[in-house]
């Protein structure tokens, strides 16, 4: 993830000010925080109060041009108080919050108590269990949305997940693989035009902290009420890719893999769980081709032999995609054997 900016501008020192979270008068020091490529995130020091601070980012930090709309901090906002709602203590608390600006604070989580998820992959420590706490969340706030008008209005993100998720991940990697862009862009539409229930569009292991009483959800910019699929392919995804990172741990991440799905598919109850899945298996290998040649990378898979291994399992199953996600599973464990 990358570094945020060292310090605030004054737009943010104005926003803190203002928010009543630091007495007249107490000067706030900064940290830095790393904050991924679409967002500002520092550490607020002051007078004995410790809070974060988020600004979202108008052209986000990646070698190819990504732009979107800092109206999603709005949204984010909005979808870490409703999660709050339906699974109490798996978000972060909203202290302050100033939609004009695109900047909110929140309770600050120490990494001491709260690892990322992902650095304990990293680390090759893949505990099931964990994984399948994270698809217990993510199911019950589908579930919970589901079908509700009130919070498909009120996430009415469509231009927002097209800039944000569809377009750098499915649409540019068509213009990488042209003979496989029908199929992207068809899966673009239909998952654009498919409405279910309230999605936070980047559930994965870096958005994800271990924390005492389970697992604590971060970066809901994408938030979007839509495909419910979209949350279980986009996480399983990150899943699949750690076996090229850590291979040691390959058969833990498999075994997450497993528990993960197993549990969200427990929680499925607005629809069927075969069809849901069945969504979810066309997007998780076009997801998997996007993290090697779409506009957001891995920055773990750097080598063409390890990046080829990726599009040799991709590709067929984008052009002809299975319907149960243990397939894909299935036929990356083989590449991975060859």
């Amino acid at each position: 993830m990358e570094p945020s900016e060292p310090e605030p501008g004054p737009v943010i020192r104005a926003f803190i000010a203002r928010s009543g979270l630091i007495a007249p008068g107490v000067e706030p020091r900064f940290t830095p925080l790393t904050g991924g490529v679409a967002s500002d995130i520092w550490k607020v020091d002051a007078g004995g109060q410790v809070f974060a601070v988020k600004k979202a980012l108008a052209k986000l930090r990646v070698a190819r041009d990504w732009s979107a709309p800092v109206s999603r901090n709005a949204s984010e906002v909005d979808w870490l108080l409703t999660a709050a709602a339906v699974v109490p203590g798996a978000v972060p608390a909203i202290l302050a919050h100033d939609a004009e600006i695109g900047a909110f604070a929140m309770s600050y989580l120490n990494p001491h108590d709260y690892p990322v998820w992902k650095d304990i992959l990293r680390d090759g420590c893949a505990d099931p269990e964990f994984a399948a706490a994270v698809g217990r969340i993510v199911a019950a706030i589908h579930a919970e949305t589901a079908g509700k008008a009130t919070i498909a209005a009120r996430f009415a993100n469509d231009s927002a997940f097209h800039a944000i998720r569809l377009e750098p991940y499915l649409e540019a990697t068509a213009q990488a693989h042209p003979d496989l862009a029908d199929a992207l862009m068809r899966l673009s539409r239909e998952t654009l035009a498919t409405k279910r229930a309230l999605v936070h569009g980047d559930v994965s292991p870096k958005n994800t902290l271990v924390g005492p009483r389970g697992p604590v959800l971060l970066d809901a910019e994408c938030a979007w009420y839509g495909d419910p699929a979209f949350d279980l392919a986009f996480c399983l995804n990150h899943l699949l890719l750690k076996a090229v990172w850590t291979p040691r741990a390959r058969a833990g991440f498999d075994a997450c893999f497993r528990a993960l799905l197993a549990a969200y598919l427990t929680g499925v109850n607005w629809e069927e769980r075969a069809v849901l899945e069945a969504r979810a298996a066309r997007l998780l290998p076009a997801l998997f081709l996007a993290r090697v040649d779409g506009k957001s990378p891995v920055e773990y898979i750097t080598a063409d032999a390890e990046r080829d291994r990726v599009r040799r399992v991709a590709r067929p199953l984008v052009a002809a995609p299975p319907a149960r996600l243990a397939e894909i599973a299935r036929r990356w464990a083989e590449e991975l054997d060859r």
